[in-house]
């Protein structure tokens, strides 16, 4: 039971940090609407995905926030990796191909890591039916990289419209 206790206490401390410090930092940098859709396409789809790794029980969150109410971790998918998904695309606004991989790879390693201690050493993350490390490592950076190509296609398209008006 201690374990639980102390798991709860970190998922609070990352629930605040994350709410005092990052969000605001992220939001107070122009084009706004762009990290709000950033943010709700990448909070929906993380939703999505970690509703079907669950209902398949390929991952599982024994210690999570409103466990009556959700089987899925509301505070990774729908605050924690939002909240790094805008990060990300803020640093690679303006960037080329390689050097929006590289600042992927950079930026989620220590994610990654905390992630594999995380499942190592606390009650926070099973992960199951065969599901790896390398599992939750592609799946992350790819999920980033259609994020940014999304919010890249939206920006192109309010250029195209904004030069027709």
């Amino acid at each position: 039971m201690k374990g639980n206790k102390s798991d709860k206490r970190f998922l609070r401390v990352l629930c605040i940090l994350n709410l005092v410090f990052l969000i605001p930092i992220i939001l107070r940098k122009p084009p706004i609407k762009d990290w709000i859709v950033v943010y709700l396409f990448n909070a929906v789809t993380n939703g999505i995905i970690d509703k079907l790794l669950t209902s398949y029980n390929i991952v599982k969150y024994p210690v999570r926030f409103v466990p009556k109410i959700f089987n899925i971790h509301i505070l990774f998918d729908f605050l924690l990796y939002p909240t790094f998904t805008i990060l990300y695309n803020q640093v690679t606004m303006k960037d080329k191909p390689f050097a929006i991989f590289y600042k992927l790879l950079f930026l989620i390693t220590p994610a990654f890591l905390i992630e594999v201690w995380a499942v190592s050493k606390t009650h926070l993350i099973k992960w199951k039916k065969g599901w790896n490390w390398y599992h939750t490592f592609i799946s992350i950076m790819f999920k980033s990289l259609v994020t940014r190509s999304f919010i890249g296609i939206i920006r192109k398209i309010s250029e195209k419209q904004k030069i027709r008006e």
